[in-house]
């Protein structure tokens, strides 16, 4: 079992945007703002959609459940997420 590592809001935020430049490799964070619908802006469907939590799952080591995707649907609160369940779960290792 992997230890999660607890993020800060700038490691939490690059790995939100290196993971969605590997599934949308143009990606142009410039249009995006930290409270913009990233997937509207960066037109991610479904799929991308789904593939960026797996990503963010992997690479961050944290869980993210269906229930979890409305905290994921702008940088901000992605970033938000990210940092506080990072924490919650190193707090909670054996």
């Amino acid at each position: 079992m992997s230890t999660v590592k607890p993020l800060t809001d700038a490691e939490a935020t690059a790995v939100i945007k290196e993971s969605i430049t590997r599934i949308v490799p143009d990606a142009d964070f410039s249009l995006v703002r930290p409270d913009d619908r990233f997937r509207d802006v960066l037109e991610l469907d479904s799929l991308d959609f789904l593939s960026l939590v797996e990503l963010l799952s992997e690479r961050t080591g944290v869980r993210i459940d269906e229930e979890d995707y409305p905290e994921l649907t702008t940088l901000a609160d992605a970033t938000r997420f990210l940092v506080g369940r990072s924490r919650d779960a190193a707090g909670s290792a054996p």
